[in-house]
């Protein structure tokens, strides 16, 4: 099962959503790979792991420099690995516009490997480029974090047309998992309101878990921990456990369908 995790806006909880998730699915005791095809390479920092001492990343197997197994790390958890993105992956914006089946390089990196995981979460990087349109081709499903603010809607109008687009003309398979709103504030009625407004907008599709504004979540990457390790019985760390049981269920419910 490949989700791509992804939304064109920066700063949603976009990659703090990827590797917490990954977690929990590990943690409940899936076989779990996390790719971070992010040039800035937030997710491999947040797991601890120093970019410059990388002579493997998703930017040597993209590009058919390296093989996929010799790239993947152990985050130094059970059963979850990272397949790590250093600075060269920016270049690969630049260099697959040329290459051939350059929508479908992450769709071979997956089938090299994916057998071995439960699931492959990608980490995408904050825009519409090659690189989430690799992902997008790669994955069976998209998660879309969602920033509790006005101008997110009008981002998540533009993510959608992008998905229907890709499913058109390239994969299919591919479907939204859900949105999942993210530095959800509920002291404030602009917060609630967007969360109402994407609920009529994505009635099925919105997860009913929140994930709340929380300084513990923004603190645990730099000390290379998950908020399930850093401080699981914070509200952050409850509600990532939270999110990671309904997508589960919303995966069950989708496969038996």
């Amino acid at each position: 099962m490949v989700i791509a995790v992804s939304n064109q806006k920066g700063g949603v909880g976009k990659t703090t959503t990827s590797v917490n998730i990954a977690g929990i699915l590990a943690q409940g005791g899936l076989q779990v790979l996390l790719v971070d095809c992010d040039p800035q390479g937030n997710a491999t920092t947040s797991l601890g792991i120093a970019k410059g001492d990388l002579d493997n990343t998703t930017y040597e197997v993209l590009m058919g420099l390296s093989d996929a197994h010799d790239a993947i790390l152990n985050t130094g958890r059970e059963r979850y690995d990272i397949l790590p993105a250093g600075e060269h992956l920016a270049g690969a914006m630049i260099e697959l516009t040329s290459a051939e089946r350059r929508e479908w390089r992450m769709n071979s990196l997956v089938e090299q490997i994916g057998a071995k995981y439960d699931y492959v979460l990608i980490d995408c990087p904050p825009s519409l480029g090659l690189l989430t349109l690799n992902a997008l081709c790669a994955a069976d499903y998209v998660l879309i974090p969602l920033q509790c603010e006005y101008l997110a809607l009008e981002g998540l109008a533009q993510l959608k047309g992008t998905i229907d687009r890709v499913q058109e003309q390239f994969n299919s398979r591919l479907s939204i998992l859900g949105v999942v709103m993210t530095m959800y504030d509920g002291r404030t009625n602009l917060a609630q309101q967007v969360v109402e407004e994407v609920r009529r907008y994505f009635p099925q599709r919105i997860f009913n878990t929140l994930i709340p504004r929380s300084v513990r979540v923004s603190e645990a990457p730099s000390y290379g921990q998950l908020i399930a390790e850093y401080d699981p019985q914070s509200r952050a760390g409850l509600a990532y456990a939270q999110l990671g049981q309904e997508m589960l269920r919303r995966i069950g419910k989708k496969v038996a369908a």
